[in-house]
């Protein structure tokens, strides 16, 4: 019993891979059995008569005997449209489509477009043997055109059938004298003449026949008319291609002209805020070129820090401003840097060592920005750090140090708003308007000529995102500072004090205070060597108070020791996940 179930049980899936072998095969059963019907089928007469009219459309009658062998009815191909230029072509109309049969027939006609051809079906009730007569009929446009003082009308009138056709004849009836006929026969384009075409004794009437014609081929009629007799035209579309779609229109025109008003706006706001800044300095920076000096003190430019000078600057907090800042807070008694022993340890490394100091006149970005140099990974403070350790915490606490610093400049009145802000605003609308820019293009390129607006979205979006890089604006008392400090740059940059009045330990200490400023500057290779040349003189001056070295180490080779201080402590900042 439980073999016969399963027996059972397997009989439809049996059945079913039966099935699915089988559908093959019926297909190509199918197919074969189309290919003998219409092999058996063919075209015995092809009759139309022609008649132009006023406005160029031309009258259509065509006469069909087709011999059916299975068929329901049948189906013609009609050349409609041909490509004169990269953008245009010439398309012929058929219109008002009508069928019928006078012998049982099919009467049911319609119509498909394709790229270049439309195809006419012609069907019935139901399948069909024997000769039966088919009358169809439409209105055609486009098929004359003007030809110097004459009118010209050519036609494939007859061809494009699937099968074999035996007879054809075309009449043209032109309600005029015509003046010249011809004929050809093959495919379109053909020059091969066909059997027969001449005029009646009238001339009023063309008459064309070709005996025998093969599936695909064309009899193409071409009669001469006086000028005037319909007033026809050739008939054209602009084709939708790469070039159209990019073609310069009153829409696309418009979006260019807009585009161009956009950019020299745009130019014209950068000028007036960077202009005003330029024109503030250009006035101003002299003010700042002399020693910031009261009695033998230093005193920064308008008490700017060099870490809010480098902000200010480029409007930036990048990682020489924070390089800066530890070398200003060293300079100014809350860190020792110590220079490791290279000999000793096998690489060049330094310790930035706490100093008991109270910070009552550190900005807030000072302060994050000490915590996290002497913040231990596990959160708990420490006295020293080297500087190849620097990490953890402190990589996650530099963004709180450049955000900081941002909102300082701003509590400075220096910036209205955070440059970054505005930058991020500012690009992130640009990317945005790209974005869209770019869909836009792709929508309009396909479906419309219009794309050249969506183009110009692009480009505005793209130089919106990268004008947005210099929008963030001082405020005219940030452009004074602005220019106080580029004077004071002035100053640094001639690299020595006037007069030789200060000790050369107090020369030292000096130009220690100008040394994180020159950080900012790009100068410390010659404020470095201006502090060894200063040390050479002083008797025993074999370190600063901020800084020192390992044995055998002097102010002479302070310069070198500086230049890679920066580097490594600009390199251990830039490699953290921080900036």
């Amino acid at each position: 019993m439980s073999a016969l179930a399963a027996m059972v049980r397997s009989r439809p899936v049996v059945l079913m891979v039966s099935a699915a072998l089988a559908l093959p095969a019926l297909t190509s059963t199918s197919a074969a059995a189309d290919e003998r019907i219409t092999a058996a089928e063919r075209v015995l007469k092809d009759h139309v008569v022609l008649t132009a009219g006023q406005g160029g459309t031309v009258k259509v009658k065509e006469t069909i005997v087709y011999r059916f062998a299975g068929h329901d009815g049948f189906r013609r191909t009609f050349p409609t449209r041909t490509h004169e230029s990269l953008s245009e072509d010439r398309v012929y109309k058929l219109e008002n489509l009508r069928a019928g049969s006078p012998d049982g027939g099919p009467s049911k006609v319609a119509s498909s477009e394709g790229e270049t051809t439309t195809t006419v079906t012609v069907s019935g009730g139901g399948k069909l043997t024997g000769d039966r007569t088919v009358v169809l009929e439409y209105d055609l446009r486009g098929a004359i055109t003007r030809q110097g003082a004459a009118e010209e009308l050519r036609w494939p009138v007859i061809g494009g059938w699937k099968v074999p056709l035996d007879e054809a004849k075309a009449t043209v009836d032109g309600d005029a004298m015509i003046r010249s006929v011809n004929c050809f026969t093959g495919p379109i384009g053909s020059t091969i003449g066909c059997t027969q075409y001449y005029t009646n004794h009238t001339h009023t009437q063309g008459v064309y026949a070709q005996q025998g014609m093969l599936p695909g081929e064309y009899l193409t009629v071409v009669a001469g008319l006086p000028a005037g007799t319909t007033g026809g035209h050739a008939l054209y579309e602009r084709r939708h291609t790469l070039a159209t779609a990019f073609s310069v229109n009153g829409v696309t025109g418009g979006a260019l002209a807009g585009l161009l008003v956009l950019l020299l706006g745009g130019l014209a706001v950068l000028y007036l805020l960077r202009g005003r800044d330029k024109r503030v300095v250009e006035k101003k920076a002299a003010e700042g070129d002399q020693a910031p000096l009261a009695g033998a003190e230093f005193e920064p430019p308008d008490g700017v820090r060099p870490g809010q000078i480098g902000t200010l600057i480029d409007e930036q907090a990048d990682v020489i401003d924070v390089t800066a800042t530890i070398v200003d807070l060293a300079v100014r008694g809350y860190l020792l840097i110590e220079e490791e022993d290279r000999a000793r340890t096998g690489r060049l490394d330094w310790t930035l060592r706490r100093l008991d100091r109270p910070q009552v006149d550190l900005l807030p970005y000072e302060r994050i920005l000490l915590d996290a140099l002497l913040t231990a990974p596990d959160g708990t403070g420490r006295d020293a750090v080297k500087l190849s350790e620097l990490g953890g915490t402190f990589a996650t606490k530099l963004a709180q140090v450049r955000s900081a610093m941002y909102d300082d400049v701003v509590k400075q009145g220096w910036f209205a708003r955070r440059p970054d802000t505005v930058r991020s605003r500012w690009t992130i609308a640009g990317i945005l308007v790209t974005l869209l820019g770019i869909a836009g293009t792709v929508a309009l390129a396909f479906t419309t000529e219009w794309a050249l607006a969506g183009l110009a979205l692009i480009i505005a979006g793209a130089a919106l995102a990268y004008g947005g890089q210099y929008m963030p604006a001082k405020t005219a008392r940030g452009a004074t500072v602005l220019a106080h400090t580029i004077g004071f740059r002035m100053f640094l940059e001639r690299g020595a004090l006037a007069g030789d009045a200060a000790a050369s330990r107090q020369r030292i200490a000096l130009f220690s205070r100008f040394l994180p400023y020159a950080v900012v500057f790009d100068a410390v290779p010659k404020w470095a060597e201006t502090v060894k040349d200063a040390g050479e003189r002083a008797e025993g001056a074999d370190n600063l108070y901020w800084y020192e070295g390992p044995a055998e180490w002097d102010l002479s080779k302070f310069a070198e020791s500086m230049r890679t201080f920066t580097l490594a402590t600009s390199g251990s900042i830039s490699q953290s996940r921080g900036l």
